[in-house]
């Protein structure tokens, strides 16, 4: 099994689920595509960096993953420095996002896409917890400048609807279920 993600986030829940895997990483330029949903743009993203990944798929199960947040359909994606930072949690302070996870699996001739989609509600955060959490965490690697297993997680969000992991990066619940019905394993 591949693992096509950097992201420390996946591959820690991909080594909770017990899966045995390699990390291989390889540039893809994302191209949000226009006129989509966020779950369809989540989709497309996922399935366009499978395609990286092609010359693997006859002797190796590829994920491939990218999580999107939206805030009232306005696609906040990770931060290029602080005042992003600063501002993306500003505009979700008080407010609910949503965050999308787009995954595709591919293996020989098989390919499932999905999406796991989760509502998160922020209390109204203060300008000073804004910046704590910024200088401390430095969240350019996130969407949305915020990651829910961090401290801005803990006193920031009051309230999700549908899966924690999914806001962690990666709904494994969800990817475990689509990998039993493809039939890429059995467990």
């Amino acid at each position: 099994m591949i693992l096509a993600s950097g992201s420390p986030r996946r591959q820690q829940l991909l080594t909770e689920l017990g899966l045995s895997f390699e990390i291989v990483l390889r540039p893809v330029e994302e191209r949000i595509p226009e006129g989509k949903s966020p779950s369809e743009i989540a989709e497309h993203l996922a399935w366009y960096k499978s395609e990286a990944y092609r010359d693997l798929i006859d002797a190796h199960i590829v994920i491939t993953s990218d999580t999107i947040v939206s805030l009232n359909s306005e696609l906040l994606e990770k931060p290029v420095d602080r005042p992003d930072a600063i501002r993306m949690l500003q505009a979700l302070s008080g407010n609910v996002n949503e965050v999308i996870s787009g995954v595709c699996l591919r293996y020989q001739e098989k390919m499932v896409c999905f999406h796991a989609s989760t509502k998160v509600r922020f209390r109204k955060l203060e300008p000073k917890e804004i910046e704590y959490y910024v200088d401390t965490y430095k969240p350019y690697d996130k969407a949305g400048a915020y990651g829910i297993q961090e401290w801005i997680g803990m006193v920031g969000i009051s309230q999700i609807e549908g899966d924690y992991y999914n806001v962690v990066g990666l709904p494994v619940g969800m990817l475990w279920a689509e990998m039993k019905a493809a039939q890429f394993f059995e467990g």
